[in-house]
Order: C-alpha cells, then structure tokens, then sequence
C-alpha cells in the first residue's frame, strides 16, 4: 500500500486506496473551481404556510467565498437576531462556490426582510414548522477543477486502479435475503473490465469506483490539524488542555503572527494580553482568551472585597489567578455550540480513520465483510443516483450469513461499517472487533468517557469503511465530476487523484 502524506497520517487517514502516481496540482484555485451543491432531503411548506404553524423560513442560498458558519453570523447580524436561530444540514468551505438550505427562526420574519449580502444568492423557497438539524440531507455533488496539474494523463491510471472497489456483480435478483435488506435495481451492471477512456468507460457512461471512507483533513483542520486533540482532551476531561490545544499549540503552516500569539499563550497565560497578541480573523481563539481574562478579573474583585485572612482560607479560588478546571470548561462555551460538538465528532472521527487504517494493515477487506463485521444497508429513499449507507438498519455478520452479504455487499446493497464510538457503540466481534478495541485502547479511552455534559456527549453511531461514486473525470482540463453521500469527504476523494500534502487540497 502507497502511504499517506504525513499529516494525514497523523490523523489516521495512513493510506492510498491507489498505488500509482499523482497527477499534482492544487484545488480551489478560485471558488468557481470547486463547486459543491447539497442534494435536499428537507421537507418544507410553500411560502403561503401559516407562520405560526411554519416559523422557520427556508432558503436555498448560493454562496461564493463564504463559510457557512461565517455567513450565518452575518446574516443573522443583519436580521438583529441571535445566531442560534439559523440551521444548515451541512458545512460548506469559503473557497468554493456552495448552494445549500437555511432555516431562519422568525415568527414574524418575511421574505423582504432579508438583507442582500455580498457574493450570496439568497432563494425563500418556503416554511417549516422546525430547523434543519445537522444532517438533513442526502449528499453532495461535485464538480471540481484541478489547477496547474503536472501529470494529469495519471488520473486515468488511478481511476481505472479504484475501479476494483467500486465494481459491482452482475448477478440477478435471487432469493438470497438478509433481515433488513433491500431491493437490487434491475440495471446492476459489471463493466470492471472495460477499459477507463478519458474518465468514462467504453460506453462512454460514469465509472464506478470506490475509497476508503476516511473523514478528510478539513475534519481536523487542513492547515492546523487540532480539532481531534481538543476533542480527545475533552473526552478525558482534561479542559485546561483541551483550551490550550485550540489557543496554544502553534503549527508550522500558520503565519508568524499567529505562530507567535500561541506561544505568549503557552508561556504566559496572560489572557487580557493575549487578546491582542491574537490577529482580529482569530475570534474563536480571542473569545476563549476574554472569558478566562473575564473570569480571573472576578475572582481578583472578589479577593479585593475580603480581607487577607479571608481570601486565603477560599479552597480552589486562591488570589493568584490561577484558573480552576471549571474556568477552562467555561472558556470553551464562548464557542459555537456547533463548534464545540465537531471537537467531540473530531475525536471520534479520529478513531474511526484508524480503525479503517489498521483493517488496510491487517488484510481485511473494505468492500466485503468478514465474520464479526456489522454491515448496515442501504437507505431505502436515498435518490436513485446515490449509494447512501442507513446505519440506523445494522445486522451482524457471521460465518452462516458472511457468504450471502457479501453479496449484497457487491450490488451496493450493503456497507461494512466501523463504529464512531459513544456511550453505545456496539463493538463487531473476532478480527473486526478486536480492532476497534485496540484502536480505542491505545488512546486510553473507553466508551463509558463519551458520557460528557452537553454539548459533549455522544451516544455513537457506525459508518461505512468503503465510500461508492460514479465519476467522471476530465483530463483537459483536469476536472472531476461525482457525488457522494452525506458524511463523504471531496478531498478524501481527491487526494487519491492528485496525491499531495493536504494543504493543496484545501
């Protein structure tokens, strides 16, 4: 197996699915080279639903040069009105050109109170009577342009490697069934041994292929991979370090300025002067520092208002101001709540890409199971040009059923699946469930730490090893086309094609 680029290994995504050469080249050269739309799956209302039944306004909004996140602070600043109050289903990149739904909680809001914002496509296309919740959605399609590829004629070779994969079996629909299974489409196909022209296949029609589902560095931070150490950190409850993994911990992609404010950080814990150490575009990092500075300078006037021998008597509220365990927790709700839950989906995600990683060490396949796996099945109502994995729907291989869910396995009807532990993840058994223990053991953890406060905790869930698309890929210019299901990572994707370190993938 071709190995990863280092910072990739460093968070568990230790594999090429492909051996052969890159092609090079960077992505997001501009926004409009990296174009990404939601695939809905939200029912709402039209526009004439009552308001008080619907309060939630919907809009599919097309953004250029915006993160999510960002644009809906800024929104709901334009709408006087608590950030809280606007949902999306998925987080888009600044350096694209994304097109998603937005909910806006307004009992009296209408449609012409909607500010105009700069580089944003703002569509009211109806009411619902909640907000979208993380997840509200089927997947994502892509279309992608490379820019300055060296060797872009390699794209050919990688796709025709991944096709292994991705192939399907050509037999037909047969008694063969499994508890929770679904039905095979009538136009299940082989054409793994047709020859890959140009991205498409003899026939000229999309090529199937197939990943490793990793979660992509974007998961972690692609120039500063740190959202999994915070996370990690929480999960053992260590709050100081989890605050001084996110505000200290310089890295070497960073620029000086910044590099240098997280070492004050680390060397001083001045947390007023850290503050302005901090560049304006780091307001996460200056939060966390204004909560800690607030919460010493209370405890100082409180030590101020008592006399020596008063203050000195107070257990855990010294007047040295030092901060406690609970400072440092309370420093991090100065975040986003949604920020604070990805530090525990990071480290979980974490996890999760080692264990696909140490299957690739240990010669278990991604694309079939083996006994001991938990595979779960396809998502009924997904749209017919989506393989989408439902793990709400999971049955446990074992050495009587192995044969006939491999089978289902190859008509993309199911999915072998690994755990994103939480307080209860059903571990596979054998082989499969000896690596997700180990891989959790390594770090010291068990799935008894997962059970933290809001917005910490997490009950777990499972994913699917092996990500299936059609693709279609362009050689002049370099440019991809496919769709993936929600959770699926683009780069992930695309760092088999162009294999370069993970801050030319954006």
């Amino acid at each position: 197996m071709r190995e990863a680029h280092p910072m990739e290994r460093a968070v568990g995504m230790a594999y090429y699915a492909s051996d052969g050469a890159g092609t090079g080249g960077r992505l997001r050269g501009a926004p409009e080279d990296f174009r990404v739309r939601e695939l809905e799956r939200f029912d709402y209302h039209s526009l004439d639903a009552d308001p008080g039944a619907y309060p939630h306004l919907v809009c599919r909004v097309t953004l250029r040069g915006w993160d999510t996140n960002d644009f809906a602070g800024e929104l709901s600043s334009r709408l006087g009105m608590s950030r809280e109050r606007v949902d999306w289903a998925g987080t888009k990149d600044k350096r694209a050109v994304s097109t998603q739904l937005l909910s806006i909680q307004g009992r009296g809001l209408d449609p012409d109170d909607l500010p105009t914002i700069d580089d944003a496509e703002i569509e009211v296309v109806g009411r619902s009577g909640r907000g979208l919740y993380f997840g509200d959605l089927a997947g994502n399609e892509f279309d992608v342009v490379v820019s300055e590829p060296e060797r872009p004629e390699n794209a050919v070779a990688i796709t025709d490697e991944l096709r292994t994969l991705g192939a399907g079996e050509t037999e037909s629909n047969d008694d063969d069934s499994v508890s929770q299974g679904t039905d095979v489409r009538s136009d299940d196909t082989d054409d793994a041994d047709d020859p890959v022209v140009d991205g498409v296949d003899a026939a000229g029609e999309p090529v199937s292929i197939g990943i490793p589902n990793y979660f992509g560095q974007q998961r972690f931070g692609s120039r500063r991979p740190v959202t999994h150490t915070v996370g990690l950190a929480i999960v053992r409850r260590d709050w100081e370090g989890a605050v001084m993994a996110y505000v200290g911990n310089p890295h070497d992609s960073e620029p000086d300025t910044t590099q240098d404010a997280r070492r004050f950080v680390e060397a001083t814990r001045d947390w007023t002067a850290a503050i302005e150490e901090f560049p304006g575009g780091l307001r996460y990092e200056r939060a966390i520092c204004g909560r800690l500075a607030e919460r010493e300078r209370k405890r100082e006037e409180e030590s101020a208002r008592k006399d020596e021998h008063e203050a000195s008597d107070r257990t855990g509220n010294e007047p040295n101001g030092e901060n406690t365990p609970a400072d440092f927790r309370a420093a991090l709700d100065a975040l986003p709540r949604n920020l604070q839950q990805l530090f525990v989906n990071a480290a979980q995600s974490y996890l999760f890409n080692r264990i696909v990683t140490e299957r690739l060490e240990r010669g278990l396949a991604l694309d079939r199971a083996v006994p001991g796996d938990v595979v779960c099945f396809a998502d009924r109502e997904a749209p017919d040009e989506l393989s989408l994995p439902d793990v709400s729907r999971t049955q446990r291989a074992d050495e009587r059923r192995v044969e006939m869910i491999n089978r289902h396995c190859a008509r993309g009807r199911a999915f072998v699946t690994a755990p994103l532990v939480g307080t209860e993840t059903e571990f596979g058994s054998e082989k499969p469930g000896e690596i997700e223990r180990e891989v959790l053991a390594a770090e010291g953890l068990s799935r008894d730490d997962f059970d933290l406060p809001e917005p910490y905790c997490s009950s777990g869930t499972r994913r699917a090893v092996l990500c299936r698309t059609d693709i279609e890929v362009g050689c002049d210019p370099l440019r991809f086309g496919f769709r993936l299901p929600k959770g699926s990572y683009a780069t992930t994707l695309l760092r088999e094609y162009l294999k370069r370190e993970p801050t030319a993938l954006g």
